[in-house]
């Protein structure tokens, strides 16, 4: 069985799971690019193989389907005889006023960003106390820490991990398997790049580095979580946010 790592990134195809899957590329792990759609998987794929000359495998599933997501996981144990890391970072949006959200908008939501994660951490969870060595990596946000207007069910999905992960440390812990939230401010990415320049402007005020983050900003926090060098650090929720929401 090959040593070198192997891991699993959900929401792959752009923004901070594109970022997240390339660094973890250029330190050497093989990395399972999933996502809903294959077609940009494809090309991330390509690009990390050209770029840093590791390997990828491509995995278009959706998430928000339990039995899709779990047999995905357990395909990648079998393919590669272990899993090390898994980095659950797809995630929606449905924003809406409390009064105005629909039962679907906040299903939708507690589905994907949520549920996922269970099922994803459930299914890792075997062979990487089996492996005695894994790294878990649930992708939040400072909405689930402060709250947010228009977004009851997204902030109630990302609060909700850090009970869920802290719950995971505690149990896998004494396997060596470790898991820790990375909850990220505003990051430049699609999500974002259509706000109104006001908006971008006051957001920038609240933070104390005066920008938005980047992606890359994120990958290099899930970086150091997931290597060797981490094994004492679990059930902790990392804010990678310059600064916005300290206290």
């Amino acid at each position: 069985m090959s040593e070198q790592r192997i891991a699993f990134v959900t929401g792959a195809s752009r923004g901070i799971g594109r970022a997240i899957a390339t660094r973890l590329a250029a330190e050497g792990r093989h990395v399972v690019l999933c996502s809903r759609s294959q077609a940009p998987l494809n090309d991330l794929k390509a690009e990390i193989e050209s770029s840093t000359g590791a390997s990828a495998s491509v995995c278009a599933c959706d998430i928000s389907d339990p039995a899709a997501l779990a047999k995905a996981i357990e395909d990648t144990v079998s393919d590669h005889g272990r899993l090390d890391i898994l980095v659950n970072n797809a995630g929606i949006t449905r924003d809406n006023l409390l009064l105005r959200m629909s039962d679907e908008e906040w299903d939708d939501v507690i589905s994907t960003n949520l549920r996922s994660v269970f099922v994803a951490c459930r299914a890792a969870a075997r062979p990487m106390m089996k492996g005695r060595f894994g790294r878990i990596v649930n992708i939040a946000s400072t909405s689930g820490l402060v709250g947010n207007a228009g977004q009851a069910n997204y902030a109630a999905s990302k609060s909700a991990l850090t009970g869920f992960t802290k719950t995971v440390a505690r149990e896998l812990g004494s396997k060596g398997v470790t898991a820790n939230v990375v909850a990220p401010g505003f990051i430049a990415t699609d999500m974002t790049k259509d706000l109104p320049e006001n908006v971008v402007d006051s957001v920038k005020a609240m933070v104390a580095v005066k920008r938005l983050g980047e992606p890359a900003d994120i990958a290099s926090a899930v970086a150091y979580v997931t290597s060797d060098d981490a094994g004492f650090l679990t059930g902790q929720t990392i804010t990678v946010d310059g600064g916005m929401t300290m206290c």
